[in-house]
């Protein structure tokens, strides 16, 4: 593991929000009305599963128990794992891990351009709800690839599009991806110089992921706060973990952060609200 467990859930003790989590691996008792959390990112690094080596980093393995581990003291209880640049397009590990997790999850996938229709079907069948653009880790496609992917997706599936990059560079493509039915994009675009893009986008109607925070390059609070400004439905908080590659992991703190920087309601709707309306798990 990448992160050492038992400082975590100290960390996590002291730290995160009341309660524990219900409906994951078997927990029964629930976290207090109004203190859930909807887990809009995380990673499970499985290693009985495909693992591809991204620009010579190949991570280590981070189980789903080993996730569970972690986010039970905090309150997650729903959520969406999402597929990293190291999946690359395996669905193996997918297969595997909704079926445990149960209709509270759903999954974000990578898919090659020549994805046949019947496979999104079958992805979308076992719970997978959206498809993953990992451009700031080397996925090379154009803009018009990427529309035209993430439209065909849409009518075959109802899945909308998320895209890790630097917000930056999405500048002169702001038009074409406002066009698309939905786009997230994560790691809230991760530098202060792609926040007048992401805020272009929110505009546009945008999901922008609250995820990440020890990897951007940005004032985090003030970014929360810019994004929510413009539209309260459009944060959506993820643990990131387990943080691979990142400056320093998540830590439960970062929780706490989301709601002093929003305040309780506009918190309430990035910790759970906004993720479950554009995600739609079954709850």
């Amino acid at each position: 593991m990448s992160i050492n467990r038992r400082q975590f859930l100290q960390r996590a003790g002291a730290l995160a929000v009341s309660g524990t989590a219900a409906g994951i691996a078997g927990c029964a008792t629930p976290a207090r009305h109004g203190e859930e959390i909807f887990e809009a990112h995380c990673h499970i690094i499985d290693h009985r599963y495909p693992i591809v080596p991204n620009q010579g980093y190949v991570p280590p393995n981070f189980t789903l128990d080993d996730y569970l581990g972690m986010v039970t003291p905090l309150g997650v209880t729903a959520g969406a794992i999402v597929s990293g640049s190291f999946h690359g397009f395996d669905q193996t590990y997918m297969r595997a891990t909704l079926p445990r997790l149960g209709p509270r999850w759903v999954g974000v996938t990578q898919v090659p351009p020549d994805v046949p229709d019947a496979e999104v079907a079958s992805l979308k069948a076992i719970g997978v709800h959206a498809l993953r653009f990992n451009i700031f880790r080397g996925r090379i496609d154009t803009v018009d690839d990427i529309v035209a992917l993430a439209t065909r997706v849409h009518n075959v599936a109802g899945w909308h599009a998320e895209i890790y990059a630097d917000a930056a560079s999405l500048r002169p493509h702001v038009a074409k991806l406002s066009k698309l039915p939905q786009i997230v994009i994560d790691h809230l675009g991760m530098t202060a110089a792609g926040l007048p893009v992401v805020l272009d986008l929110v505009d546009a109607g945008a999901k922008i992921k609250a995820t990440g925070f020890g990897r951007v390059d940005m004032d985090v609070p003030k970014t929360l706060q810019a994004i929510a400004a413009r539209n309260p439905k459009a944060l959506m908080f993820g643990t990131d973990i387990p943080s691979t590659r990142a400056k320093r992991p998540f830590m439960a703190a970062d929780i706490q952060l989301v709601k002093d920087a929003l305040g309780p309601e506009l918190a309430q709707r990035a910790l759970w609200s906004n993720g479950v309306e554009l995600y739609k798990p079954k709850l």
